[in-house]
């Protein structure tokens, strides 16, 4: 499958659906997300906004290879999305993050980072963890942690292996001011360093960093541009 020159993320005609719809059903499928069709560069830092419901997530979902689409096609810096390949390039931080029950906060990011192949990993996870204000429950479980521990746990984690192209869903919920600000060095880090970010967020002062703004409602772009002047709340309630 061929890769448009320069893009990271292409997606075409993707499209997504719930509920049968079939014989005896007593509604049709309803969908989630209409065909949509987006290019995004390499290199590129996209804010996405939308109201809940928009169809932020299931598109975030459906590129990292985690949902399956009705229809169309991703393709992920030139792989198939869902692929040993497109899985090397992509890391996905999602807006509700899982962990094994049984292991800790060093062992969560010791797998991850041996699994991508990340030989000094211990020296990238301190620095990730002291710069999370995380040190202290470094050998801790974090099925156990608050909300917002979970959250800069699961930052660790998407940070500590490398990637081409970062999808990240609502990251700032639950984040204190001191989390919020470590995770816009990270990102300023990891763009800086050449990486392709997507990031679907409510935290609209977020949106003005960003090279482009993607705004959905109701499962369709309705806005696609710099984020400029635009007026943000607007595109979020209004669609």
């Amino acid at each position: 499958m061929s890769n448009p020159r320069g893009s990271a993320l292409s997606i075409r005609e993707l499209t997504k659906s719930y509920g049968s719809g079939g014989f005896g059903s007593s509604s049709a499928a309803q969908p989630a997300l209409a065909p949509l069709t987006i290019s995004i560069a390499d290199g590129d830092l996209v804010a996405i906004v939308g109201h809940n419901g928009s169809g932020k997530t299931t598109l975030l979902r459906m590129a990292a290879g985690l949902l399956d689409p009705s229809g169309g096609e991703v393709v992920v810096c030139g792989t198939t999305r869902g692929s040993i390949e497109s899985r090397r390039a992509l890391a996905y931080l999602g807006d509700q993050p899982t962990f094994y029950d049984d292991l800790s906060l060093r062992e969560h990011l010791e797998y991850v980072a041996r699994m991508h192949g990340v030989a000094e990993w211990s020296e990238r996870a301190d620095a990730l963890v002291a710069e999370l204000g995380l040190t202290d429950r470094y050998d801790q479980i974090p099925t156990t942690f608050s909300r917002g521990l979970r959250q800069k746990a699961a930052i660790a984690l998407a940070f500590v292996r490398p990637f081409r192209l970062l999808l990240v869903d609502e990251p700032f919920v639950g984040l204190d001011a001191a989390g919020k600000e470590a995770l816009l060095v990270l990102f300023t880090e990891a763009h800086g360093s050449g990486a392709t970010l997507v990031v679907a967020t409510h935290e609209l002062g977020f949106v003005h960093r960003a090279d482009r703004l993607i705004a959905l409602a109701d499962g369709e772009v309705r806005y696609d541009g710099p984020p400029g002047d635009v007026d943000v709340n607007a595109l979020v309630l209004n669609g």
